[in-house]
């Protein structure tokens, strides 16, 4: 009976900590019920567009001011909290929005070069929609007061809405958008559409418009550094040729001063940021609003302009305590459903564990291999995940070494009837290595969008885990029959023995709580308007389509999180560590490299002005979100190993949400 309490207790903390985590944001993303939050969704000439409406209170009645605002590549309009939040409170209507082909949002456009489907046309067809609301301003000559914002690609799409307003004024004579704001971008991705520097200066015409350029930027406002491939260093966008064009082109131009240039006017905000902490920056969210206070001054009776004071982070905070309640509900709700008769079959014979190294030799060996193990997922990512040529090639080298040597011994022990050990390990290991050299070769095809893996950043991630993966299992078997064996190491004591029933029951646990913690978020969505997240970690709603392309990765991911689950389990099974050692360990086999990896290259950006991989970009930014993930996957591997026996469960129940989390919370094209 003692035994059931424990996950009662653990599930009713959970719910509690879910449901007061989410109470609590969604009365700061209402500013206390004064801001109706919904979610809409809008057909457009390219698909179906959707996002969180904010409406004051009265806008209804009396039409206000208002704003769309979007996010970059991978993320959804849930990242536009800060400035949803803070302009809707002081009265603007404003449209979180989900671009095309992410979050809600459905492209149906041809997309013979996907990256360039989504982001060029999202915000103007979302302005053409928000325009003919009746709660959004016009002036008396039927010009649009809509402020366009956003960041990263969002900023890109901003920028092209305001050329296509221009365009649209030209032969109409009517400016739907009023004012523009773009934060983390530049001017990069616009000229791959043909738009000249010039062209693009000219069209804000009499705007106000403005750039929030971070100085740690690991993308933008340094041409030449991008230019060199190597764009993560500290940059100075207000010194730049495309910066003094931007502001008109003035003497010593400084950031924060408002310049007129042609009738508008421009300025450009530098907080020391990097590309992704603009999301969570009280300065630059201080700066949107002290922008748009200058912006809408003529219409202080319809909105706030002047007040201070941000309350957006709460709800990030209120947020957080959601997601901690959301991850603790895995392990006592598998608990509970083995309480029934069929899924008491999750549970096997706890795992023998292995004797402990004797001598310094071996002791020092399991050392090595935990070294190596948890540095080099990190040591190999941006190769594996963003084709790195030089890390490509050495990584080939080393598997055709591997080859080599695998077949010569193998060989070797044939000839010299050899112990069984030598030829089994040997063989395993050869055949291992040839699948390695072939998931080398293979880089195009796997990082490749298609119909069928139609989320870009998941692919090189699905990648990169399957290599990690042969390593992982190439070292644990090696291992295996180099020393463990020789002690009397079976199959049994890396917990993958089980039988089919138990499989099953494992299968079927995980998938009924994976359903269960996911039917809670909709629950959530349905009843408060918010997700569960903190930053970039974000565990967010989805459609049909998201969960189809789920049924589709969680294979190939079931590998990593099953192989590196087992070799994690493996290196842990002893009483030496049970309690808090076992679990760091665990997070070290997981996420130890990446940590490094990240402190690594923005430690050296921060004190030097140069990143520690200057030329990785995006891949840094993936592993910012992928640490967490990781440590609370390690976790559950380590804690569901230790009660069921097996390794199963964690693998099964990490691989469904894990792979969930990532999938809806980037971009997924859909059709092609």
């Amino acid at each position: 009976m003692n035994r059931f309490k424990k996950p009662v207790v653990w599930l009713v903390i959970s719910l509690v900590l879910i449901l007061i985590g989410s109470a609590a944001a969604s009365q700061f993303n209402s500013s206390g019920g004064d801001v109706d939050v919904k979610r809409i969704y809008f057909d457009t000439p390219r698909g179906e567009l959707s996002g969180l409406l904010y409406k004051p209170e009265g806008a209804d009645q009396q039409p206000r001011p208002t704003l769309i605002a979007t996010h970059g590549y991978l993320n959804s309009g849930e990242m536009q909290d800060a400035q949803a939040i803070e302009m809707s409170k002081r009265g603007y209507v404003v449209l979180a929005l989900d671009q095309y082909d992410h979050g809600h949002s459905t492209g149906t456009m041809e997309k013979p070069v996907p990256f360039f489907s989504f982001w060029p046309h999202a915000i103007y067809d979302a302005v053409q929609y928000m325009y003919d609301q009746e709660y959004v301003l016009k002036d008396e000559s039927g010009n649009g007061l809509i402020a366009v914002s956003g960041h990263s690609m969002g900023g890109f799409s901003s920028t092209h809405a305001v050329v296509l307003d221009e365009a649209d004024f030209a032969e109409s004579g009517v400016r739907k958008i009023f004012t523009s704001l773009t934060m983390g971008s530049d001017y990069q991705w616009l000229k791959m559409l043909g738009l000249s520097e010039e062209d693009i200066n000219k069209a804000y015409g009499p705007r106000l418009s403005g750039k929030v350029a971070g100085q740690y930027d690991e993308f933008f406002f340094d041409a030449a550094a991008a230019g060199a491939g190597k764009p993560v260093v500290k940059k100075n966008y207000v010194g730049t040729e495309e910066g003094q064009g931007f502001l008109g082109n003035p003497e010593n131009p400084e950031a924060g001063k408002v310049y007129e240039v042609d009738g508008g006017k421009r300025v450009i905000y530098q907080p020391n940021e990097t590309h992704p902490w603009n999301h969570f920056s009280k300065e630059s969210t201080g700066d949107a609003i002290g922008f748009y206070d200058m912006a809408f001054a003529d219409y202080n009776d319809l909105v706030k302009v002047g007040e201070t004071g941000q309350s957006w982070m709460f709800k990030e905070y209120a947020s957080f305590i959601a997601l901690i309640g959301f991850f603790m509900l895995f392990i006592p709700v598998i608990l509970l459903l083995a309480k029934l008769p069929f899924f008491k079959s999750i549970y096997t014979t706890k795992t023998i564990p292995m004797n402990e190294p004797k001598t310094e030799a071996s002791k020092l060996m399991r050392f090595l291999l935990i070294v190596f193990v948890s540095l080099f997922p990190a040591l190999f990512f941006s190769s594996l995940y963003g084709g790195d040529v030089t890390g490509m090639r050495l990584l080939r080298q080393v598997s055709m070494i591997f080859i080599a040597l695998s077949a010569i011994v193998y060989i070797y022990s044939l000839m010299k009837n050899n112990s069984k050990n030598t030829k089994t390990g040997s063989l395993l290991v050869l055949v291992l290595s040839v699948v390695q050299y072939v998931l080398l070769r293979s880089q195009e095809k796997f990082l490749e969008t298609t119909p069928f893996f139609g989320a870009p950043t998941v692919n090189p991630i699905v990648y990169w885990a399957l290599n990690v993966a042969v390593v992982m299992l190439m070292v644990t078997i090696c291992y295996h029959y180099v020393a463990k064996k020789s002690e009397g190491a079976t199959v049994a004591n890396y917990g993958v023995k089980a039988n089919v029933k138990t499989i099953a029951a494992s299968l079927a646990a995980a998938i009924l709580a994976a359903a269960i913690g996911f039917g809670i978020l909709f629950a959530v969505d349905a009843l408060f308007k918010v997700d569960f997240r903190l930053w970039t970690v974000a565990v967010k709603t989805f459609e049909v389509h998201h969960f189809i392309a789920l049924l589709k990765y969680a294979p190939l991911f079931f590998v990593y999180y099953f192989i590196v689950g087992m070799s994690v389990n493996v290196n842990t099974a002893g009483e030496k560590y049970d309690g808090i050692k076992g679990y760091a360990i665990s997070i070290l086999h997981f996420v130890g490299g990446l940590a490094l990896y990240l402190i690594y290259q923005y430690g050296l950006l921060f004190i030097t002005g140069t990143a520690g991989y200057p030329g990785e970009s995006l891949s840094s930014i993936i592993v910012i979100g992928l640490v967490p993930i990781l440590m609370i996957a390690a976790i559950f591997n380590r804690y569901l190993f230790k009660v069921t026996g097996n390794v199963y469960v964690g693998a099964f129940i990490n691989t469904l949400v894990m792979t969930m989390v990532t999938i809806a919370n980037t971009t997924l094209y859909t059709i092609f």
